[in-house]
Parts: structure tokens; sequence; C-alpha cells
């Protein structure tokens, strides 16, 4: 028999036990504190202004308070010169008037006046549709990753590969809710990004996987899917650490606008690599996968051919 270096469906209770407790903790805080959602999905107004000195975040937060915003989010924007103030809708208050408001509170109190940047005004319809359409854009990739992976492989392959790839997609969510990063676009197109790639280390898995079903038909199923796993394990460590290298950077050095966006792929490409191995294979072998799935069927009366 073939020997292997690390046993991983061995294991699988364990990595089984790990993961199902990260989606408990992440739907626990999904459904009680939710998401942060950006303006792109709530609607309303993002301003940003600046400042030749480090700005005073409390002093800006109190003189909008008492101006009736208290609802505003102020944070610093790339440095501490740079000052992003967040609002919800108002009624009956246009963009326009509400920007000059803002502008005019913050400078009352404040030792220097601040310069506008940019003011960004999202409808609160415009929000409610990219949220479902962010929904939909989700639910219609796995579909249509359930679709390939059954015509690509096996049934049961492409319901692992789905299993796996929510997995990945709840616990990314479950951190973003845990410590209320915020979720706008940016952060959903790094989640359909992180479910491109988790896939793509899961077929190659699946592919290698196949491959050794039909040269070691001796073998027990779950002693070919480690021998898989190992075979596979540098490309998988190596992709996976090159990919790091460049979301790390984004992470420390990339600034405010992508910060989400390079946490979201850096926590998710962990959280991939780990689900193609340590929860697709394992799902694969609990549905009962085995190498007669992917046997090509003898035609019948084949032998009689070439008789005349």
């Amino acid at each position: 028999m073939l020997k292997h270096s690390i046993d991983f469906l061995g294991n699988r209770k364990i990595a089984l036990t790990i993961s199902s407790i990260l989606i408990i903790i992440s739907l626990i805080s999904f459904f009680t504190r939710g998401l942060q959602l950006g303006i792109d999905f709530t609607g309303g107004t993002l301003i940003e202004v600046g400042y030749k000195q480090a700005a005073d975040l409390p002093l800006l937060r109190t003189s909008l308070d008492e101006a009736g915003l208290a609802d505003a989010t102020v944070q610093y924007f790339g440095s501490t010169k740079d000052v992003l103030i967040r609002l919800k809708p108002q009624e009956g208050v246009s963009n326009k008037e509400l920007s000059t408001k803002v502008l005019d509170t913050i400078n009352k109190k404040s030792p220097e006046a601040a310069d506008l940047r940019r003011v960004e005004f999202v409808g609160p319809q415009v929000g409610d549709d990219l949220t479902q359409d962010g929904f939909l854009a989700l639910l219609y990739s796995m579909i249509g990753i359930l679709i390939y992976v059954a015509w690509r492989f096996e049934f049961k392959f492409s319901i692992s590969s789905v299993i796996a790839l929510i997995h990945d997609v709840i616990i990314t969510l479950g951190l973003f809710s845990v410590l209320q990063l915020e979720f706008d676009l940016t952060v959903l197109a790094a989640i359909l990004a992180l479910i491109g790639y988790s896939l793509n280390d899961t077929i190659v898995v699946f592919d290698r996987i196949r491959e050794n079903f039909r040269l070691l038909a001796n073998t027990t199923t779950e002693e070919i899917m480690n021998i898989s796993l190992n075979e596979t394990l540098s490309r998988t460590i190596m992709t996976s650490f090159t990919v790091i290298l460049v979301l790390l950077s984004l992470v420390l050095l990339g600034g405010e606008v992508i910060h989400n966006f390079a946490i979201a792929l850096l926590f998710g490409i962990v959280i991939g690599t780990y689900s193609s191995i340590f929860v697709a294979s394992p799902m694969a072998l609990i549905l009962g996968v085995s190498p007669q799935d992917l046997m090509v069927p003898v035609k019948e009366g084949i032998d009689f051919d070439g008789m005349p």
C-alpha cells in the first residue's frame, strides 16, 4: 500500500468540529450584531475632508452631535489629516445642503478650517438594489459552480465543493460581523473573488483524486484521498503563500480605500486553503464518493465490434 506523510482525513473529525464552531460563532454574530453595511448598501452621504494638521476626531463628533447629526460616522481616512464622514439619509435635505451643513458645523469649533475633498450620495433605493444584486450574485455563482463541478467531475464532488465554499463565505462574513468591519461593494467583490480562488484550489485536489482513483484501483477511498492531498500540498502551500504576501502588502500599505477588501481576501484565502483540504475532501468521503463513481461505463457487445 502507498504511504502518505500526513493523515488529513484521519483528522477530519477534529477539522470539521473546528469548522462547525467557527460557523456557529459566525451565525450567532451575524443574527445578533449583523453586518456594518457601508453606504453602498444603506444609502446616505459620504463626505471627505482634509486638514493641514492632524484632525481632532472627538471634537468633530461632538460638533456633529450638537448639530443634530448624532448618527454620523467619523473616522480617519488613510492618515490623521484626512477624515471620512458618513451620514444616513436625511429627509428633506439635499445632498449639497447636507455637505454644506456638515462643513460649517465642523469648522465652528475647529482651530483649522477643513477642505472639502469629495461628496458622494447613494439613495436608499440604490442601496436596496445593490443588496439584492449582491445576494443574487453569490447565489448564482454557487449554482453555477454546482453545475460545473457535477459536469466536470461527479455530483458528490459538486455538493462537497459547494459546502466548502459556503463554509468559506459564512466564516469570512462572520469575521466582518464579529469585528464590525464595514461591509461595502469592495468587500463583496472580495467574497466573489474568494469563491473563485477557493474553488480553483478544490478543483486541483479533486482532479488529482480522480486521477488516483483510476491509477490506484486496489487502494481504499480514504487512502487515495490522503495520497492526493499530500501530492498537491506543496502546490497549495506555495500558491497560497505568494498570494498572502501580496495581500499582506495591501493590508499594511494599500490605504483605507482597499483595506477591508484586502482583509476579506487575506482571511478568505487562509480559510479557503484550509477548506480545500479539511472540508471539501472529507465531505466528499462522507457523501460516499468512490472510484466506481468515476469509472467509464463499458458498452455492451464491445468485444464483438470487430467480428464479421
